[in-house]
């Protein structure tokens, strides 16, 4: 039996902090107190003092590269990089080779995440212009929604054929969640970028080709047809200050029908930053003004924006340093996620309470994931531990994504995560991943 008693944590759930102790008994939270005293011989006690005590935060939209891009990363090692961060469970995207668009498909992938998956995974069902048959096959309990690129992005997913979108939002009653750009939009800044640079086009031009007004086009055609539909609606990544207008704070997030997601890369980086990151950056949707992010952090905290993730998309060096026309967009991020919310904590731009809404609570809402997102009894026990005051430096030495690279590389992070449980089990501690590959399969409330 796996017994360990965590003591004198200050435990951040549900909107309030208070010291206390938390007991696991083999995978649950057995027992949340302000004071617990070991009953059993083989209790191992970590002494939290001074740190905080966090649901495992739950990252909705991560590209973790298995099957067929493996050279770029693999369940395996990006999972491990998601349990140093402090991210517990993962939810997966089909843009992988082949996409995920059948149901055998995405068995495969489930299989795989079975045997080598350190943090507890879930994968998106891909959507296409010609497969609402297998997407109606989809098991809701099991998957937790329907993924649909409304613009094209890595992995060459677009569904572009408005009657099938209006045909999937009619027809699904699973959690609908888009990649908003407006592809028309795009081919012509593109073309226009192009007739002056060629194929190498300044990386600082992105957010022009890649531009506000696209986002904007694409996302409030979703949210339309979404009303029109009644449709479930979750947008990934939103990057503008122009879309928030989108989304209301004026309901609970329960009763909504249409929710946001923000993405620490938008919520750090601005188009400033192009100059000395280049194509470390770059990202769909791109990484746009100082004006953009301040309307975005204004969001988050305001709970227009319901969700904070990574996207976490992990290519090579090698392939970044490719001319702007044929260099990959995205970049690994799931091992700072959370660090990073809580620089932005020490920097005063949002609470710790916030943070754990954002990372945990509202992603297990938003999904009905089963008894995962909470520091509860019963519960299933992903928990981290974050020291707040205990700083340390990004460095090659230390990323564990498999490219090997980060867009933090250089940063000096005020806190730092100590421990990491996944389904009751230490996976992380003394800046090592143990060898425990604790992950299960995400189940949901539906």
């Amino acid at each position: 039996m796996n017994r360990i008693l965590i003591k004198n944590a200050k435990i951040v759930n549900e909107g309030s902090i208070f010291e206390g102790d938390v007991f696991i008994e083999d995978k649950y939270i057995k027992e949340i107190a302000e004071k617990i005293s070991a009953k059993h011989s083989d209790v191992k006690i970590i002494d939290a003092e001074g740190s905080y005590l966090i649901p495992g935060a739950i990252d909705d939209q991560v590209h973790f590269r298995e099957p067929g891009l493996t050279h770029k990363g693999s369940i395996e090692t990006e999972s491990r990089a998601a349990v140093a961060g402090g991210v517990t469970s993962f939810i997966d995207q089909p843009n992988t080779v082949p996409n995920a668009v059948t149901q055998e498909l995405l068995a495969d992938k489930y299989a795989r995440a079975a045997e080598v998956s350190y943090a507890n995974y879930g994968f998106m069902m891909g959507g296409t212009n010609d497969n609402l048959e297998e997407i109606l096959k989809t098991d809701p309990k099991n998957v937790p929604g329907v993924k649909l690129f409304l613009g094209s992005s890595t992995g060459n997913m677009l569904v572009d054929n408005p009657e099938t979108i209006e045909k999937i939002f009619s027809s699904t009653p699973m959690l609908i969640a888009v990649h908003c750009e407006d592809e028309a939009t795009i081919k012509h800044n593109l073309e226009k970028y192009k007739e002056e640079y060629g194929d190498d086009i300044p990386v600082k031009f992105h957010p022009e080709i890649r531009s506000a007004e696209s986002c904007y086009i694409s996302s409030s055609k979703a949210v339309e047809l979404a009303k029109k539909t009644g449709a479930r609606l979750h947008v990934f990544h939103v990057s503008t200050a122009k879309e928030l207008d989108l989304f209301t704070n004026k309901i609970p997030l329960e009763e909504k029908k249409i929710t946001a997601e923000v993405c620490i890369h938008h919520l750090w980086f601005t188009d400033a930053d192009y100059e000395k990151k280049g194509a470390l950056i770059k990202w769909n949707p791109a990484v746009k003004s100082a004006a953009d992010r301040d309307a975005l952090w204004k969001a988050l905290n305001d709970d227009r924006i319901d969700v904070i993730a990574t996207d976490h998309a992990p290519h090579t060096l090698e392939e970044k340093k490719n001319p702007y026309t044929s260099s990959p967009s995205g970049g690994p991020l799931v091992q700072h996620s959370v660090v990073a919310m809580f620089e932005a904590y020490h920097q005063k731009k949002i609470s710790i309470e916030k943070i754990v809404e954002k990372m945990a609570h509202n992603p297990a809402k938003l999904f009905k994931i089963d008894k995962r997102g909470f520091i509860r009894e019963g519960y299933f026990a992903d928990l981290v531990i974050v020291n707040p005051g205990l700083p340390w430096n990004v460095k090659k030495e230390n990323i564990l994504a498999k490219c090997g690279w980060s867009p933090f590389e250089g940063v000096n992070f005020k806190s730092r995560i100590t421990h990491t449980f996944v389904n009751g089990q230490l996976v992380y501690s003394n800046w090592k991943v143990k060898d425990i590959k604790a992950g299960e399969r995400l189940t949901f409330d539906r």
